[in-house]
């Protein structure tokens, strides 16, 4: 019969643990592969929310189109996008909700700002992207509604 305490040490002998060199290898090589992932995961994250203030705009033109229609004008500025969910002035042939849901705020957590009648059209309506401001590139950029 096998002496127990000659098998503990034979355990404790052959169950190493990692050395502290190789755990900062390997912490290393994760920096390494986060540092090289993010950068392009935040760039893409800046361009989709471009795209979601275009998606929501182009949303916001159909019922626009459509409030037209059954009121043979568009909402002026002072009833603003509200009256695609409401019949703010008791427009006769108002036969809405135009939009299934409240109307969201931008990307960015700002009002969608309306103006009617616009400067590009008989509407302008548009998001002042990242930064707030009118004009600007890239992540803040206008995103509107008559390009």
């Amino acid at each position: 019969m096998p002496n127990v305490k000659n098998l503990k040490r034979k355990l404790l002998i052959t169950c190493e643990g990692f050395t502290l060199i190789e755990l900062l290898v390997v912490v290393i090589i994760l920096g390494l592969l986060a540092s090289l992932v993010a950068p392009k995961f935040f760039g893409k994250l800046d361009k989709s929310k471009q795209m979601v203030a275009k998606a929501q705009i182009e949303l916001f033109s159909s019922a626009l189109d459509s409030f037209r229609l059954d009121n043979d004008r568009y909402p002026s500025t002072s009833e603003g996008l509200a009256a695609l969910r409401k019949n703010v002035n008791t427009l006769a042939k108002w036969s809405g909700p135009y939009l299934p849901k409240e109307i969201p705020q931008d990307p960015w957590g700002r009002g969608y700002t309306y103006r009617s009648p616009g400067e590009h059209g008989d509407y302008d309506l548009f998001s002042l992207g990242a930064d707030g401001v009118e004009g600007g590139e890239g992540e803040n950029g206008d995103v509107v509604s008559w390009k």
